[in-house]
């Protein structure tokens, strides 16, 4: 990804372009520039652009909040407009032309730290083109219209529901992971990030996993199961009947009897009721 301002760029190569991984470059710019530009031009990128017909735009609804958050304008290139497509792409041609070209890549992490060097020690001392400047210096006096940083930074983790199953799990990417059983028939919210996943109930953190190699892979965190099993013992040692006592007498002990002692009476004595009179023993 390359993120300019003022003739200045930033760039990072990254091995998927997800909209997690695209939303992270968009911060580590904005660490790097020192500030936030007001408005920010894209292609039409379906990390940015749902839709754009005739002038109406449809911007991905979790990158429209990311550019909320940072207080910046997303815009989008008008179709079939190559006056501005060359603005986008111009940074990418001098990037194949003066490093790419001829670079001995060896893997990301080394092509992204000498990105880093020749951005600071070529790009930004050269004289620019249009300006006549050395971009370094027109940077310095620009970068004063940037926007501050917030102080919290946005969270670009990959957020999903799950419900939790009867057998206290949820599963998700075709694994299945363990939570605490009192949150059974729940939603619970996955936040997934850099091979790991963070299980949520509201804003409360229930466990953090390891996300395995592979597919249908059961995880789980030993303490949980633990917790279970005593809460099905205490359940089972307050409801348990005292030895000799039946299902069917259980609730029924009053005064130390099993039930109140009720008086006999003859079956004449209801039958005397019943034509309204009184019943004497």
């Amino acid at each position: 990804m390359i993120l300019g301002f003022s003739r200045h760029i930033y760039i990072e190569l990254v091995d998927r372009c997800t909209l997690t991984s695209f939303m992270d470059c968009h911060k580590h710019a904005f660490g790097f520039f020192g500030g936030i530009p007001a408005d920010i031009l894209y292609d039409n990128m379906k990390n940015v652009v749902i839709k754009n017909l005739i002038g109406r735009v449809e911007f991905n609804k979790t990158f429209t909040d990311f550019a909320l958050h940072y207080a910046f304008k997303p815009v989008a290139c008008p179709p079939y407009s190559p006056w501005y497509k060359g603005k986008v792409e111009r940074p990418f041609q001098y990037l194949r032309e003066r490093f790419w070209r001829g670079y001995s890549f060896i893997n990301i992490h080394q092509a992204n730290k000498d990105i880093r060097q020749w951005t600071i020690e070529v790009a930004m001392q050269r004289i620019h083109g249009t300006t006549k400047q050395k971009v370094a210096d027109r940077f310095v006096h620009d970068s004063q219209a940037l926007g501050p940083l917030p102080q919290r930074p946005y969270d670009t983790s990959e957020k999903v529901y799950r419900k939790v199953y009867k057998d206290c799990v949820v599963s998700f990417d075709a694994n299945r992971y363990v939570v605490p059983h009192k949150y059974v028939n729940k939603q619970v919210l996955l936040k997934v990030k850099g091979g790991v996943v963070r299980i949520y109930h509201d804003d409360e953190l229930l466990v953090v996993y390891r996300i395995p190699q592979g597919k249908g892979n059961f995880i789980a965190e030993p303490r949980f199961y633990e917790a279970l099993k005593a809460d099905r013992e205490q359940v089972r040692r307050k409801y348990q009947s005292p030895p000799g006592k039946g299902k069917a007498t259980r609730g029924l002990v009053s005064n130390g009897l099993r039930y109140e002692t009720v008086e006999r009476r003859d079956l004449s004595c209801y039958e005397i009721l019943a034509g309204g009179a009184i019943c004497r023993n």
